[in-house]
């Protein structure tokens, strides 16, 4: 769920370390940005990576199964790393390891134990700010993995719940794809439920800044763990 712009001045304070908190807030500012955007502009509209629109066939699979076709609110988007792909996978499926590279993922624990799989419940929290409609709230969200093929995709699915919010159903797909230099990794998440639909362009733009910023940590955190040959 996942920019603060303070105007600049010469007596700025010197800069401190980014906390936790920060870069949550970062996060949250940024995706309240692209709700102006979207809201001064009408229904977001469909483009090849990232889209608001309904009744979708073409979108990523992990397995054969995608994210829901008929959901309101979609978003994707990818990236390439300049890593190994066994690193990006690990760190992917890792996912009690999400709070020490992810900020706005607040804890995250496994229901079962063993390798990651099809089957597997995770259940981690994370911040949602406030919105005309809703409070600012901790989203728990509960996850079942549908489908997993090893350095290749994942499919999870679960609701979200909040006080005062909630998402029925998220459903997330990942392709990982062994390129020149790294990894090209695309993801694709549909919400569904009546709460959030009720505005699907700001719901729309909450998603997608949670989803770049999901990638851009993944992106500096693979590239820093970098322990092997990316070719």
């Amino acid at each position: 769920m996942p920019i603060d712009s303070p105007a600049l001045s010469s007596a700025r304070p010197r800069p401190r370390p980014r906390t936790r908190a920060r870069a949550t807030a970062v996060t949250v500012t940024a995706a309240l940005a692209a709700v102006g955007v979207l809201v001064s502009t009408g229904p977001a509209q469909a483009t090849p990576a990232r889209t608001g629109t309904a009744h979708h066939t073409g979108g990523l699979k992990c397995q054969g199964k995608g994210v829901d076709p008929d959901a309101l609110i979609r978003y994707r988007t990818d990236v390439v790393i300049k890593a190994p792909l066994s690193t990006v996978f690990k760190l992917q499926t890792d996912v009690e390891g999400w709070p020490s590279w992810q900020a706005p993922v607040l804890s995250s624990k496994r229901l079962d134990h063993g390798p990651l799989r099809a089957g597997s419940q995770f259940r981690w929290t994370t911040p949602a700010p406030a919105t005309p409609s809703t409070p600012e709230t901790t989203l728990n969200i509960t996850s079942t993995v549908r489908q997993l093929e090893r350095n290749s995709c994942i499919r999870w699915s679960g609701p979200a719940v909040g006080e005062g919010l909630r998402i029925d159903e998220g459903v997330h797909v990942w392709n990982f794809t062994k390129v020149k230099g790294g990894v090209r990794i695309q993801t694709e998440e549909t919400w569904t439920g009546a709460q959030v639909e009720a505005d699907v362009p700001l719901a729309t733009a909450m998603l997608g800044a949670g989803l770049e910023e999901w990638l851009r940590e993944l992106k500096t955190t693979a590239e820093a763990r970098n322990d092997g040959p990316c070719a």
